[in-house]
């Protein structure tokens, strides 16, 4: 573990036995769990949470059902799975990106978060499922595994270094579309979807064209202004940007071009001095307890 590691793992009180997966006396199955069943739960589990309200997940009808005990057997199991069986780029994405939408679910419902995950202090690092002996927290998956062991904006250094094995399972290059894939519990990320080895390029696609045209980008061509989500910021570097964005946005710009109508992609890659500003995220809860008082956002 990197000294910077320690120094969280220390400052939230996280240790190797933190995971939401951690059931006594557990046997290993007769199968190892099969990658596509991960997509099947996740989708049977997020039907259901979204069965009395479209709009929001709501997290009490999901805790109590039947699809969520299913789930948490199956993430159980994961403990004797072996990632090094997942072979393409493509089982790679969909499994590991499922598995990370079902963590911040799984973590949102075990810690019952009412208001924002920030209230949970290093949700993300704390979030973690033992999969094949191995902890992988919720930033371990994205930064080391997904985003092909790249640095967390805020934290220099690659997640995985030396000899720690989780870094064979980083992914061989860095495809920024997961971005749009990997959903943090909160209103400003993307919906919650199920990802297929057979179609994984095309719904990566979809998504991210979803999350950009519903309120990524927004543009004032007028006054040549463009507004963006955090996350272009964040990890401006995957989309082709500098750190944080900062200086010419024009490769961002560019990259965000590919998923805009046609008339809207020739305006924005116009050499004009665009101003670029990136709007506030919003880390209330995407979704609801039933029978609470007030909204999903928190208010009383």
């Amino acid at each position: 573990m990197r000294w910077i590691e320690r120094l969280i793992a220390l400052r939230y009180g996280i240790s190797e036995d933190t995971v939401l997966n951690a059931e006594a006396g557990a046997s290993p199955p007769e199968r190892a769990p099969d990658p596509q069943r991960l997509a099947e739960l996740l989708g049977y589990l997020r039907a259901r949470a979204a069965s009395r309200h479209p709009d929001d997940l709501d997290y009490e009808e999901a805790a109590g059902s039947e699809e969520y005990r299913a789930y948490r057997r199956y993430v159980a199991a994961l403990r004797f799975f072996d990632p090094g069986t997942l072979a393409s780029r493509e089982e790679q994405l969909a499994f590991w990106i499922n598995l990370y939408n079902g963590l911040i679910l799984d973590a949102v419902v075990q810690w019952r978060v009412r208001r924002s995950v920030r209230d949970v202090p290093g949700f993300f690092w704390r979030a973690a499922y033992n999969v094949g002996g191995l902890r992988f927290s919720a930033n371990d998956i994205e930064n080391g595994t997904l985003r092909a062991n790249a640095p967390h904006p805020a934290v220099p250094g690659s997640p995985f270094r030396g000899t720690d094995p989780r870094r064979a399972f980083s992914l061989a290059r860095l495809d920024p579309r997961v971005h749009f894939a990997l959903v943090c519990a909160s209103r400003s990320c993307p919906p919650v979807a199920v990802y297929s080895p057979h179609r994984i390029d095309q719904q990566l696609d979809q998504a991210a064209t979803s999350f950009i045209r519903g309120g990524g980008f927004e543009l004032d061509a007028p006054h040549t202004r463009v507004r963006l989500s955090r996350l272009f910021q964040w990890y401006a570097p995957d989309f082709g940007g500098k750190w944080l964005g900062i200086g010419d946005k024009r490769p961002i710009l560019r990259f965000i071009a590919e998923y805009l109508p046609p008339t809207e992609a020739r305006i924005v890659q116009r050499p004009w001095p665009w101003d670029v500003t990136f709007s506030e995220y919003d880390w209330s809860l995407n979704g609801l307890w039933s029978g609470m008082v007030g909204h999903a956002d928190g208010t009383d």
